[in-house]
């Protein structure tokens, strides 16, 4: 049964599991923990009172203009920003309404805004009775948002111009809409050869061999290990320098990886860029950010190599928003994927000049993020693009949470919850934790082989392997311990390692994962000391 299961994604292979744990786990234990899905257990309050509170100043607005039992009118522009404040003072014991002070006077006094146009935008936005103008992102916000991924991602240091961004529902409908952008514009075609960094978020590997890809794929391993022989989940130079091949079209990167959730060592990335300015300038690499608030001084790839990296991030784990769906794609101004644009061949180009000719009397000069904006709704849909204005309103107002906490309070209680959880699990496996500065400790990725090893000997490494499936395991934790784990080996990693999610339990629940597993082992050992007592007695 166990070998049919592992041929499932890890998430739905989660189900079963969680299906298990429910029907046979022992209850008097604990109630099932579920450390397979990457949500986290706690939230950003602040802004969301603000935009609660924001939502009431709102609607008195509207009401101002148009009232009619259940009915009201859409806000008014003109002197809105001092309407705020008068609010915000009468108000003053309202849920949020310090930070909502900040924010009016961090737009023009920090961005330049109009304060009527900078409030105007907030109010109509989180009333939603206007299609999101621009489609891409509302001007404003996408002046905060850019902000924002300016001080995270780049570490707040900018490298010269400027991203556009498009603000999408989360950073699966990122992911949804840059493949199907790709193959729309003949960036790639099927077939085509591309780099993936793993392991790697599931999705990634599964996606290009769809029949609508069908692309070969590079796979860039994270092989190094530490003197002890542990895993550090990051890539010497001999797999990075695969990407010396002009055939690899695009590069796709989790960064911080995910399960192992460790970032890029700075080393590591600088042989990156090298490999690719020296030796495939053409290539193009997206990368998947959503982990880099929890590792310091974090530098994405879309800041040491802006001209070839399209970057997605997601507002879902650092500020429990995943049931929100706030994601956005960012392109420099100065990229890649225009320039391939306009190197198609001619009877490319006019191809996709008829694709977009509906949309402006200039086809040819639509630029790639746009294209991918217009493609989200199918190209004929694209007057209704955009993500819903009060997404975009609560997706700016995390991002000034950040921006205006300039002692990281937040980050620095996030970061903690995360390593303390690991400290804890680390402490149930009996492991010493290895201290590494690129690690986000998001998640955990363990090779049990690894750890077998050390505790047990080579020949219990060689009796598990050949008696036992990698995920036996998971079964017999779900089933025993009602404890819910990921393979990782779903993830492209080693198949005998398990991912846990340091994010959505509580603490103490991770020292039991731990413990839990190396009393599960030591049942596996007890097994092989019996086999080989039978064996020696038969010899």
């Amino acid at each position: 049964m166990e070998r049919t299961y592992e041929k499932l994604s890890p998430f739905e292979l989660k189900n079963k599991l969680i299906s298990l744990a429910h029907d046979r786990g022992d209850k008097s234990i604990w109630s099932m923990l579920n450390a397979g899905r990457g949500n986290p257990n706690w939230i950003a309050t602040t802004p969301r009172e603000a935009f609660f509170t924001l939502g009431h100043f709102a609607l008195e607005e509207t009401r101002n203009v148009w009232q009619d039992n259940d009915l009201a009118g859409m806000p008014k522009k003109e002197g809105i920003s001092a309407r705020l404040k008068t609010y915000t003072e009468q108000h003053h014991e309202a849920p949020g309404v310090e930070f909502l002070r900040a924010i009016l006077d961090y737009g023009p006094l920090k961005l330049g805004f109009n304060p009527d146009a900078w409030v105007y935008e907030l109010v109509d936005g989180i009333v939603g009775d206007n299609y999101p103008v621009p489609d891409r992102m509302l001007v404003h916000l996408e002046q905060v948002v850019h902000k924002y991924l300016i001080q995270e991602m780049c570490n707040k240091i900018s490298p010269p111009g400027k991203y556009d961004l498009f603000a999408v529902e989360g950073g699966t409908a990122a992911m949804c809409y840059i493949f199907d952008s790709l193959i729309a514009n003949h960036l790639l075609y099927v077939g085509d050869k591309i780099a993936l960094m793993v392991p790697t978020f599931t999705p990634y590997l599964e996606i290009p061999h769809l029949s609508r890809y069908q692309f070969e794929v590079i796979e860039i391993y994270a092989l190094e290990v530490d003197e002890q022989g542990d895993h550090t989940w990051q890539y010497p130079n001999s797999e990075i320098d695969k990407l010396t091949d002009p055939s690899i079209k695009a590069l796709f990167v989790v960064n911080p990886s995910n399960p192992p959730s460790v970032a890029i060592k700075t080393s590591s990335q600088h042989h990156l860029i090298e490999v690719v300015k020296n030796h495939n300038p053409k290539l193009m690499v997206i990368t998947d950010d959503v982990y880099g608030t929890f590792v310091d001084n974090f530098r994405s790839l879309m800041a040491d190599l802006p001209f070839n990296t399209l970057g997605v991030y997601s507002f879902s784990k650092y500020f429990g928003a995943t049931g929100w769906r706030l994601g956005v794609i960012a392109v420099h101004q100065d990229n890649i994927f225009d320039q391939l644009l306009k190197a198609l061949p001619p009877e490319k180009i006019e191809a996709l000049a008829e694709r977009y000719g509906t949309i402006t009397l200039d086809p040819n000069q639509i630029r790639f993020i746009d294209r991918i904006v217009a493609d989200s709704r199918q190209v004929a849909l694209n007057h209704t693009a955009g993500l819903s204005t009060p997404q975009q309103v609560q997706m700016g107002l995390f991002a000034l949470f950040a921006l205006l906490d300039e002692e990281n309070r937040y980050k620095k209680l996030t970061q903690e919850i995360c390593h303390q959880r690991q400290k804890l699990l680390y402490e149930g496996f009996g492991l010493e934790l290895r201290k590494d500065p690129f690690d986000a400790a998001y998640y955990s990725q363990i090779d049990l082989l690894v750890w077998a090893k050390k505790k047990y000997g080579d020949e219990f490494v060689q009796y598990l392997q050949v008696n036992y499936e990698p995920i036996d395991i998971l079964f017999r934790l779900a089933e025993e311990s009602s404890i819910v784990l990921l393979n990782g080996g779903g993830f492209d990693g080693p198949r005998w390692s398990i991912r846990t999610s340091l994010a959505n339990l509580n603490h103490e629940a991770y020292r039991q994962i731990g413990a839990t597993v190396q009393k599960t082992f030591e049942e596996y050992a007890a097994a092989w000391r019996a086999a080989e007592t039978v064996k020696a007695s038969k010899d």
